[in-house]
């Protein structure tokens, strides 16, 4: 199975037509495969919390948006998520690279790594992680939850889930 080709039929599928990204090596794959799709309008982003304001904006003017990103900037996020997204009750699928858990190779990463399940629990976003392949299954199911309960919702998909980054 290609899970990029997977993921973004299933945002097609979902209706979301807006998607915005912050580069990530790991997301490369899933960048480039919604890049290709003429349904859904992709711009890039310079940092998250910019991409998150520019899916509001998306979301406002009757599309269905989703920003695919890193974790190491959710902090950077709390203030966006809390007052925009979440106060004006806007569905945000967020699709973040777990940087800094298991087959992570870059040390730096591993402190936001611990931070980030928390950081989200507190904000009570509802918060998946896929680590497996075939937990990209269950992406159509959190698309639909997210649009039908009007609320941000985080899947994490870690190196393994992206196949890891070779041998190590």
């Amino acid at each position: 199975m290609n899970i990029d080709k997977k993921i973004a039929d299933d945002l097609v599928a979902n209706g979301v037509s807006f998607v915005t990204t912050v580069p990530c090596k790991q997301l490369a794959g899933v960048i480039d495969e919604v890049d290709k799709r003429d349904d859904i309008f992709h711009i890039p982003s310079n940092k998250e919390d910019e991409g998150m304001g520019l899916c509001a904006g998306a979301w406002m003017g009757g599309k269905r948006p989703c920003i695919i990103m890193q974790n190491t900037a959710i902090g950077v996020t709390i203030n966006t998520l809390a007052t925009l997204i979440q106060y004006y009750r806007m569905p945000l699928p967020m699709l973040i690279s777990y940087r800094g858990e298991l087959r992570e190779p870059v040390a730096c990463q591993v402190e936001m790594a611990v931070h980030t399940k928390a950081l989200l629990a507190q904000m009570h976003i509802p918060t998946y992680h896929f680590h497996w392949q075939k937990d990209v299954e269950e992406f159509d199911n959190i698309l639909k939850y997210t649009f039908m309960c009007n609320k941000p919702v985080a899947i994490l998909t870690d190196a393994n889930f992206w196949g890891g980054y070779g041998d190590q």
